[in-house]
C-alpha cells in the first residue's frame, strides 16, 4: 500500500468485512466520513472472497478498470465506428492517468469509470433525443455518487447543457428513481446511524470546504492541472493537438464530449484543492475525441512517431521514481545517459514507416504494444524499490514477530497510515506507551526500527 489514501481506505474495507457493518465507514474503530462506501464494498468483499491484504485493495480496481474499456469500446464503436473506438481505448488504456490508477484501490477510478459510463450513455439521448439508455445512465450515475459524493453530479452539467432543450427527461420518474434507488440508500441509512455528524462531515468539510479552502493541505495554483493534463495523456498527449481541428465537432455528440473535457478541467482548477487524479474523469472524453480525429486524420503522420518519442519518459525516470515518490521530486538525483533511451527514437522512425505506407492500424498497435512493454519493465524494476523506499510493508515484516516491545517515537503519516494498515491494530505512541524498541524516521528517509 502507498501513500497516505490507500492504506486508508483498505483498512476500512477490511474492517467492514471483518465486522459485518457495510453502512459506517470505520478507520481503525472510529467512524471516518471522508468518502462514499463503494471503494470500500469492493474491497471487503474481495477480502471476503479470501484476497490477501495487498490483493483485495487493488484486483476489484483493476477488473473495474478493464471492464471500463471493453464498455468504452463498445460505445464507441456503436456512435463513432470501430477504427475510432480502437485506437481512442488503445489511448485511454495505456495512458499514464488510466495506467497510473488502475493498479491502486483508491476512489478516482471508479468514480470515473461509473460516472464516464453514466456520460457516454447520454450519447444517443443528445443526439436523437432516444430515452431507451437513459435509467442505465442515471443508474451508474448514482454508482458514481456511491464513488466520490456529490462531484459527479456537478460534473454532469455539460450533458444538462447538450440536452437543454429536453432537460425534461431526465426526470422522468425512471430516470430519477433509478438514480435514486442506487444512489440514495447508503445516504440514508449512514445518516440514521450516525446523525449529524455524518453531514456535517461528509458535505461541508469534505465537499465545500475541500472545494473553497486549502485547509486540507493540497491547495495549489490555478493552472497546476495544465502540466497534470499533458503527463496524464501520456504518451499520447501529442494527438491532443488534433483536437484543435474545428470540422471535428461537427455532430452534437463530439460537442459534448468537448465540453465535458473542459468542463472537468475548468471545474477542478477553480477548486482549491488539487489533486493529480482529479482529473481522471475527462480521461475518457479526451481519449475518444483523439481516437475519433486520429481515424479521420488524413495528415497526421507526424502524430503516432511523435507520441513514441514521448516514451523515453519511461527510461528516465526508471532510475529516479523510487527516490521521487519518498522524498520529492526536487531531491531526486538527476538521471544519468542509458543506451535504452535511444529505443523510443527506434520505434519513432519504424512507426514513420508505417504511417508512410498506410499502415496507420499497424502503426497504432506496435505503439501500444510498445507503451505496454515499457510499463511492464518500469514496474518489474521499479516497484520492488518503490517498495523498499516508500511502503512500510517491509518495516512491517521486520518487526512483526516483536510488535509488543514496539511504540512510534516519530513517523511520517504516509508511512504510518501504511504501518497501522499491516499491523492491523496501530501501534501506541512511545510519549504515551514507551517500549523497548523504537521506530524513528528523520524528515526524507526510510523508518528505521531503533532501540
Amino acid at each position: 500500500m502507498l501513500g497516505p489514501d490507500e492504506p486508508r481506505y483498505a483498512s476500512i474495507g477490511r474492517e467492514m468485512a471483518r465486522s459485518g457493518d457495510w453502512i459506517t465507514p470505520r478507520l481503525w474503530g472510529t467512524p471516518w466520513f471522508e468518502k462514499p462506501a463503494l471503494l470500500y464494498w469492493m474491497t471487503g468483499a474481495a477480502f471476503r472472497l479470501g484476497f490477501g491484504e495487498d490483493l483485495a485493495p487493488r484486483v476489484p480496481v483493476a477488473l473495474l478498470s478493464v471492464a471500463f474499456l471493453i464498455f468504452f469500446q463498445c460505445m464507441l464503436s456503436r456512435e463513432f465506428g470501430a477504427r475510432a473506438a480502437w485506437a481512442a481505448t488503445l489511448m485511454l488504456g495505456t495512458s499514464a492517468a488510466w495506467l497510473g490508477c488502475g493498479f491502486i484501490g483508491t476512489t478516482d477510478l471508479p468514480m470515473a469509470a461509473a460516472f464516464s459510463a453514466a456520460m457516454l450513455l447520454s450519447l444517443d439521448w443528445i443526439e436523437t433525443g432516444n430515452r431507451r439508455r437513459l435509467p442505465l445512465a442515471a443508474a451508474l450515475l448514482g454508482v458514481a455518487v456511491l464513488a466520490k459524493g456529490l462531484v459527479p453530479l456537478v460534473l454532469t452539467l455539460p450533458l444538462v447543457w447538450c440536452g437543454r432543450r429536453r432537460w425534461i427527461d431526465l426526470l422522468r420518474l425512471p430516470v430519477a428513481g433509478a438514480f435514486l434507488i442506487v444512489a440514495l440508500p447508503w445516504y440514508v441509512l449512514c445518516y440514521l446511524r450516525n446523525g449529524a455528524v455524518f453531514p456535517r462531515t461528509f458535505f461541508w468539510q469534505q465537499h465545500f470546504e475541500r472545494f473553497t479552502t486549502a485547509s486540507l493541505a493540497h491547495g495549489q495554483p490555478f493552472w497546476f492541472y495544465a502540466p497534470v493534463l499533458a503527463a496524464a495523456l501520456m504518451p499520447w498527449t501529442p494527438a491532443f493537438l488534433l483536437l484543435a481541428r474545428r470540422a471535428l465537432y461537427r455532430d452534437a455528440r463530439r460537442r459534448f464530449l468537448l465540453l465535458w473535457l473542459l468542463f472537468v478541467l475548468i471545474f477542478f482548477s477553480f477548486s482549491k484543492n488539487k489533486l493529480p487524479g482529479y482529473l481522471l474523469p475527462l480521461a475518457p472524453a479526451a481519449a475518444a475525441l483523439m481516437g475519433i480525429s486520429l481515424a479521420e486524420a488524413r495528415r497526421a503522420r507526424w502524430v503516432l512517431p511523435a507520441a513514441a518519442l514521448c516514451l523515453m519518459a519511461i527510461p528516465t525516470a526508471m532510475p529516479v521514481l523510487p527516490q521521487a515518490l519518498a522524498e520529492g521530486l526536487s531531491r531526486a538525483p538527476l538521471p544519468a545517459f542509458h543506451w535504452t533511451w535511444l529505443l523510443p527514437v527506434a520505434l519513432a522512425l519504424g512507426i514513420y514507416w508505417l504511417e508512410r505506407q498506410g499502415h496507420r492500424a499497424a502503426a497504432l498497435a506496435v505503439m501500444a504494444v510498445a507503451v505496454a512493454a515499457g510499463v511492464t519493465t518500469l514496474k518489474r524494476i521499479d516497484l520492488p524499490a518503490i517498495d523498499r523506499a516508500y511502503s512500510a510493508r517491509p518495516l512491517w515484516q521486520e518487526i512483526a514477530s516483536q510488535r509488543d516491545r514496539v511504540c512510534i517515537e516519530s513517523m511520517h503519516r504516509t508511512w504510518r497510515y501504511g504501518l497501522n494498515y499491516y499491523s492491523v491494530t496501530p501501534l501506541p505512541d512511545c510519549s504515551q506507551s514507551p517500549r523497548p524498541l523504537h521506530v524513528r524516521q528523520l524528515v526524507g528517509q526510510v523508518a528505521n526500527l531503533q532501540q
